[in-house]
């Protein structure tokens, strides 16, 4: 068995890491920290996992977990983590992170978009953007992986082989997205209350939403030039599940969605967590939802010669948690898809 300690474990990305871990066969949760709630039964906090998992959750106490765990999963905020992750590896530990500070090549754009100054850009060169569909090799040796962002993953996947064949021009590309609320973390802003986005639908980071770089910077290393993107993200009334539509121009005009079938099938082959659904299927939510799948339908609007791409996944599966314990498989060199092959809950 594997001893992972998992940083950050109360909030909802680390409440599914704690879940999804139960059904791994090779990995023991060998601690799992949280300052609110140190002290406490982990299953105090999530009655769900009462009698599966009731380990007391610890301080921050870097000696100690070092002896306990060479694997960590950090579910922190920028400034909760910058004394806790060098400190990491510098014992020789290897971290997957969810924060956004180590997704950006260069610190500029970080502090840019974040607003915040990076602190950590000295591990920038260790780092690796933890999307195993495009970074596999690099991941299973790294010592530490940054967990892409939901939305960024959803995009991204979804866009991938229409730059990475060369079939779409790559400037105007819009992408429209919506998000289940656990998106935006465990916390009580009024924003996230019941009353406030119960029965509504609202558009919000408009132009300026911090995952709209992180999603260029992988197309632009996609496209093998600088891409530059319309994202907008909404807030839709679910506690989890992305849906993302994304508009390309096509290059080719006589493109046909029987076509991009094969284009797609063809690149995602040998992904058993993408599937590309059949010409006039298209992903939604539920099939998704509680699972490490990304869903992709593709159509072609022949009146304005353009792609369409519909990807879903869930923003705590395949956007966070589960995506972390596919690369945490591959930094273990066992099968990534062990502890994550089950559907999603549907109902």
């Amino acid at each position: 068995m594997f001893n992972v300690a998992v940083i950050g474990a109360t909030g909802y990305v680390g409440a599914e890491i704690i879940r999804l871990l139960q059904y791994h066969p090779e990995i023991s949760v060998s601690c799992a920290v949280s300052r609110s709630f140190a002290g406490k039964p982990y299953s105090n906090i999530y009655p769900n996992l009462k009698n599966i998992f009731d380990m007391p959750l610890s301080e921050v106490d870097i000696d100690s977990l070092c002896e306990q765990a060479d694997f960590f999963i950090t579910a922190l905020p920028h400034d909760a983590s910058k004394d806790i992750i060098p400190e990491l590896i510098n014992r020789g530990k290897r971290v997957i992170d969810h924060s956004a500070v180590f997704r950006f090549r260069k610190k500029q754009t970080f502090e840019e978009w974040y607003g915040t100054v990076h602190e950590m850009d000295d591990l920038l060169k260790l780092s690796v953007y933890g999307l195993p569909e495009l970074y596999r090799g690099s991941i299973s040796q790294a010592a530490l992986v940054a967990n892409p962002g939901c939305y960024p993953t959803c995009a991204i996947l979804g866009i991938a082989p229409l730059l990475a064949n060369k079939l779409v021009y790559t400037t105007n590309i819009i992408v429209d997205a919506a998000s289940g609320i656990s998106g935006a973390g465990r916390k009580s802003d009024l924003a996230y209350s019941f009353c406030e986005t119960h029965e509504n639908f609202k558009a919000y980071g408009v132009t300026n939403h911090r995952h709209t770089p992180e999603i260029e910077q992988e197309l632009s290393s996609l496209a093998g030039e600088e891409i530059t993107i319309s994202f907008t993200p909404h807030l839709i009334p679910i506690k989890r599940g992305i849906l993302s539509t994304s508009y390309l121009n096509l290059k080719d005009n006589n493109m046909t969605p029987d076509k991009l079938y094969k284009i797609y099938s063809e690149f995602y082959k040998n992904e058993f967590f993408v599937r590309v659904l059949e010409p006039g299927v298209f992903p939604e939510i539920k099939n998704v939802a509680g699972s490490n799948f990304i869903d992709i339908g593709i159509a072609v609007d022949k009146r304005v010669n353009r792609a369409v791409v519909v990807s879903a996944l869930d923003n705590l599966g395949k956007g966070a948690a589960g995506q972390a314990i596919q690369c945490l498989n591959l930094m273990l060199g066992i099968d990534e898809k062990t502890g994550l092959t089950h559907p999603a809950t549907y109902l």
